[in-house]
């Protein structure tokens, strides 16, 4: 983020934010009343909180600026001290100039960093050690989730406290699909990314039998032999679901003693893989919480670790400045590629890129699609852009990676995990309610009223920085805190007990 100008307030004159010199909007901090001042322009109407007033006439057909890049044209003249927002402004006619691998990087100076995690035989690092219970198809969907409620109605985690939990993952595909193709692809890559992930200490495969995607086919795909950390089976050739439950909870009953066997260990920070997301935003999003952790980003990625932006309908219009950093040319023509696929995509399939917001983030502020994709690129920092993977796609190098995912953050958040981010770092500016397991999921709040009013949820409060607290000091703040989260501390959805719920692998192609 540019350096902000702020016009000076007091109780009676609300903040207001000018992101860049070149820029014809400035954004209310506070709600700005029709016929209060800020720069000299007097609000000709209500400006609420995140919204934008015009500081310049901008004449129809010019261009929007906000950050000092241009986020929409106006559809009509707007006159100093307007509204700024989705009734005056249009993308509509816009193109944003490419290059590719131009730009280079100061990494930014930090003690090395460690932290206290599982290390596993596959040579990765967890930071939670559960068990998991995982679903072949949505049929066996209920066995696990009894399964898993009566292994924690018997008292057998007691009697394994180095086991945190037990986690049904259950969805609603795995069946009525092409047993070939894309879609068959994603859904493999994502069961194997969770059975194979390292918060898992152990993990049970749970299949109807008669589905499209077979136990058997992933096994020979990955080379998969049963141990005492890996099993199998299915409902049909076991007998039904009371039989099965059974099976579960004593073949459980014989992996705990290895799954509770683990114990956490100094770990480099460079052993962290950092799922970077964001969800309900508003129109401060972009001004705090998502620059903020973009520097906690460029922290982990300064240690040698790993930090993954997605959601790619969510950085249309801003990939600019994703192909500038790019560590290659070809790295920054892999994410055009995918953002054709995209555009692909959504044309035979009736919808555009090229859309606003939804209802939420318009009422917090934002106008167009590139609006919110200047803020979402801010959570991946400046680090150059190390790769570009497919979803759920395992991701083998460090620095800041790019994943091709939805925008829609459960959907985003099970590539990313099954990609093997063992943490997440959530953004959100109206208030999402959210958790992933096996990875625990840090809340950062854009602005000090929702981390108030949802404070059982909200993690760390980044509205300060609109109060005068740096980016930098909040960017650290949160790298301190994913340190201390990926060393066991639980997060506040952790508490709430969420995650069970928000495995949604991605469904790409015909549901037959």
């Amino acid at each position: 983020m540019t350096t902000a100008t702020a016009h000076p307030h007091s109780p009676a004159q609300p903040r207001v934010l000018r992101l860049d010199p070149a820029d014809n909007i400035a954004v209310a901090v506070d709600r700005l009343a029709a016929g209060q001042s800020a720069f000299g322009i007097l609000a000709t109407g209500n400006i609420a909180r995140g919204h934008k007033m015009a500081i310049a006439p901008i004449r129809e057909g010019e261009p929007v600026r906000k950050f000092g890049t241009v986020i929409g044209i106006a559809k009509a003249a707007i006159a100093p001290g307007e509204w700024v927002h989705e009734h005056n402004v249009a993308v509509t006619g816009m193109a944003a100039e490419h290059s590719f691998g131009t730009e280079g990087w100061q990494a930014p100076v930090t003690a090395p960093a460690t932290f206290e995690g599982y290390r596993r035989s596959s040579g990765r690092t967890g930071t939670r050690n559960y068990v998991g219970i995982l679903t072949s198809v949505n049929c066996s969907a209920s066995v696990a989730r009894f399964a898993a409620a009566e292994i924690e109605r018997s008292g057998l985690l007691a009697q394994f406290p180095g086991v945190d939990g037990v986690v049904p993952i259950m969805h609603g595909t795995g069946c009525g699909m092409a047993s070939r193709g894309e879609g068959f692809q994603i859904l493999q890559r994502t069961l194997w990314g969770y059975a194979s992930h390292p918060n898992f200490a152990a993990v049970m495969m749970v299949g109807l039998g008669c589905e499209v995607f077979q136990i058997g086919g992933i096994k020979a795909a990955y080379g998969l032999d049963e141990s005492d950390t890996f099993r199998t089976l299915t409902i049909q050739e076991t007998g039904g679901t009371r039989r099965t439950v059974a099976t579960i909870v004593d073949a459980m009953r014989e992996m705990m003693p290895a799954a509770a066997a683990a114990r956490r260990e100094t770990r480099p920070a460079a052993e962290l893989v950092l799922a970077l997301q964001c969800g309900g935003s508003d129109g401060f999003s972009a001004l705090t919480a998502n620059p903020a952790l973009g520097v906690a980003s460029d922290l982990l990625v300064a240690n040698g670790g790993t930090s993954i932006l997605s959601e790619t309908p969510e950085i249309y219009g801003a990939e600019h400045i994703l192909t500038r950093r790019a560590a290659t040319p070809e790295i920054g023509h892999k994410l055009m590629e995918r953002l054709h696929w995209w555009e692909d995509y959504t044309a035979r399939n009736g919808g555009e890129m090229n859309n606003n917001p939804s209802p939420g983030n318009k009422a917090g502020g934002l106008t167009t699609i590139l609006e919110k994709s200047l803020g979402a690129v801010a959570k991946g920092g400046k680090a150059p852009l190390a790769g570009v993977y497919e979803y759920a796609e395992p991701v083998r190098q460090p620095g800041m990676v790019f994943m091709d995912t939805p925008g829609y953050d459960p959907v985003s958040a099970t590539g990313q995990v099954a990609g093997g981010a063992n943490v997440i770092c959530f953004t959100t500016g109206r208030g999402s309610a959210f958790g992933c397991k096996p990875a625990p999921s840090l809340k950062l709040a854009t602005n000090s009223d929702i981390f108030r009013r949802m404070s059982d949820d909200m993690d760390i409060d980044c509205g300060e920085v609109l109060d005068g607290v740096s980016l930098e000091d909040k960017g650290r703040e949160i790298f301190e805190a994913l340190l201390r989260v990926a060393s066991g501390e639980q997060t506040k959805s952790e508490r709430l007990g969420y995650g069970d719920m928000e495995f949604v692998p991605w469904q790409v192609g015909a549901v037959m």
